[in-house]
């Protein structure tokens, strides 16, 4: 159970993508909610506000570090659907588009790519152990911003003039929806969204079973399956979040809580914060070890049938023989909540770039989580129903016993999420940098390209003499490139003082009570 101050004596400090997801976070901290609370109303304003970046029907995990307890990371991430699909249907229901997007990528998008989502059950369980604050107080700031409208900020504005034109026009709802005329909407359009504030309605009303078991959850199975998917009813009925005990690592003083396996993206960054600690943060050492964790998650993590037992060989790995045992061979949305009582949670949600459908009449986008690229590596529609899909998604939480901080941090960025946490928790919890500096610092990121490797980094002098003597090929980018992810944390002091820090490469906001 979450502790607190106090009805309304419970300040908090958030991290979000947008000021009107931070602002429903600081809301139900006011009206009495928790952490977790805070955390998921800011995550469905973002579900209303960032349409592109992120929708409702995707997948999430949610961690978790009461004062006083031990954290927890609620895994709701999406699953192979096709539980009553004929064995025809395999491979089915997809159109694959050539996005520019991130220096370009082929997805496979249509109902075909629709996983089981999973990020509202999470949120209901999540919600069940350590919630306060009524559904209604919960979803009322995205009902109202779905109902009232917003103007579209730059990275979803961004998004969707990049990938509109062949991602959100082939569905005559989604077209309707995000489009302003005869293009793409952009920054500045102010948009409204009835059919997604009435979804959200009736969740609130009638519980998050809802989207698995009620009437929304028919209207979404009865859509992908008329339209050529395999997510069917017995997929929705048949989804449950897993609650486990998060991975734990020493950096320093700080205790770090991470994602665990089956994810990819906790064992990961697991990895690469405890070969940072041993050898350092120069150019040349982050080279070597992203390569060598990167290269180890592409032999032994992306082709493994069995993600959770994989993760665990790697962390295994990590505790035995250390750096000797590896071989050296946009899309998310994060929200971090810290309160004065010391309790954070974090939140990472992610629909992958999109199937660009939508449900008629709910306003509800469908993910593309079968359509990515990096998250199927095993092969199209190849995984046995019920399978929870790969994962890069990595929210965690730290405390440090010496300095009395409570930390929640998190990114957006895909394959990136893992590397630009890395940088920055080393720098804060280690380096000792203060938070905002540690996120505005450049950042690299080693790609395992089909034609070899290539460093892409920020202007730094540095990162390309590295690259260089390593014979990498070497990709520079521009100061603060939203390629590098979005990183959002906040952190509490034994002492009453709160903080939040937003990365300035993605819109973003925070706040603090």
């Amino acid at each position: 159970m979450i502790e607190s101050d106090g009805p309304g004596m419970t300040r908090a400090a958030i991290a979000a993508p947008n000021a009107l997801a931070a602002q429903a976070g600081m809301d139900v901290i006011a009206l009495g909610g928790t952490v977790v609370d805070a955390a998921i109303a800011a995550q469905a304003v973002t579900y209303v506000t960032e349409p592109g970046i992120v929708s409702a029907l995707g997948g999430a995990f949610v961690n978790v570090w009461p004062a006083g307890a031990d954290p927890q990371v609620i895994d709701g991430n999406c699953e192979m659907p096709g539980r009553s699909a004929a064995p025809d249907r395999l491979g089915g229901g997809l159109r694959a588009i050539h996005l520019e997007y991130g220096g370009g990528i082929t997805i496979n998008a249509g109902a075909g790519s629709v996983a089981t989502p999973g990020s509202f059950a999470a949120y209901g369980m999540a919600h069940e152990r350590f919630g306060r604050a009524p559904w209604s107080d919960i979803l009322g700031p995205a009902i109202s911003v779905a109902r009232e409208g917003f103007v579209l900020g730059q990275a979803a504005g961004h998004y969707l003039q990049l990938t509109g034109r062949l991602l959100w026009s082939f569905d005559e709802q989604t077209k309707a929806q995000h489009f302003a005329g005869d293009d793409p909407a952009g920054p500045g359009t102010r948009m409204v969204n009835t059919d997604l504030a009435n979804s959200f309605e009736t969740i609130a009303h009638q519980g998050i079973s809802e989207i698995y078991t009620g009437s929304l959850g028919h209207s979404v199975a009865d859509h992908v399956t008329s339209t050529g998917g395999l997510l069917g009813r017995a997929d929705l009925a048949a989804y449950r979040p897993v609650c486990r005990p998060a991975s734990r690592a020493r950096l320093g003083d700080w205790d770090v809580a991470l994602n665990p396996p089956p994810s990819i993206g906790g064992p990961v960054l697991t990895a690469m914060l405890r070969l940072i600690a041993e050898r350092g943060m120069s150019p040349e050492a982050l080279l070597q070890i992203q390569a060598t964790v990167l290269g180890y998650r592409a032999t032994h993590l992306d082709r493994a049938s069995d993600l959770r037992e994989a993760g665990a060989e790697l962390l295994l790995a990590l505790e035995t023989t250390g750096l000797e045992s590896l071989p050296t061979s946009q899309d998310t949305a994060h929200v971090s909540v810290v309160d004065s009582a010391g309790n954070a949670c974090a939140i990472t949600t992610s629909a992958g770039y999109s199937s660009g459908v939508t449900v008629p009449g709910t306003g509800l986008v469908l993910n593309n989580c079968l359509g990515e690229p990096e998250l199927n590596r095993l092969g199209l529609h190849a995984l046995p129903p019920g399978t929870r899909l790969a994962s890069n998604m990595a929210p965690t939480t730290a405390r440090s016993a010496a300095e009395g901080v409570t930390l929640a941090v998190g990114t957006p960025g895909a394959d990136r999420i893992t590397t630009a946490l890395a940088q920055v928790i080393a720098r804060h919890c280690v380096g000792g940098e203060e938070l905002q500096a540690a996120i505005d610092a450049p950042r690299m990121h080693v790609e395992l390209a089909p034609d070899g490797v290539r460093l892409h980094h920020e202007p730094d002098e540095a990162a390309t003499a590295a690259a260089l003597a390593a014979g990498v090929t070497d990709v520079p980018h521009e100061a603060l490139d939203m390629y590098f992810g979005g990183v959002g944390a906040a952190y509490a002091t034994e002492g009453g003082e709160l903080v939040a820090a937003a990365d300035p490469r993605r819109a973003a906001a925070t706040a603090v009570s």
